[in-house]
């Protein structure tokens, strides 16, 4: 069976830790930041843990799997 290929779009999208935890990206981060505050602005560059359902998800999408536990 041939390896699974690395979907580069969500690549790009999600951050891995050493731990193995799933972070994204804050949306609303690149458009019409002028008029907003820098509080608001500081608190949008900060990574969000991604929530555990999505997280499944987007490991399959990027080729990793868990390993099985006996």
């Amino acid at each position: 069976m041939p390896k699974m290929k690395t979907h580069k779009a969500t690549a790009k999208r999600f951050k891995i830790t050493g731990s193995g935890r799933l972070f994204r990206l804050k949306q609303r981060r690149s458009h019409l930041r002028r008029r907003k505050s820098k509080r608001v602005l500081r608190s949008w560059d900060k990574d969000v843990p991604l929530a555990r359902v999505d997280a499944k998800r987007v490991r399959q999408i990027l080729g990793l799997r868990k390993a099985k536990r006996k």
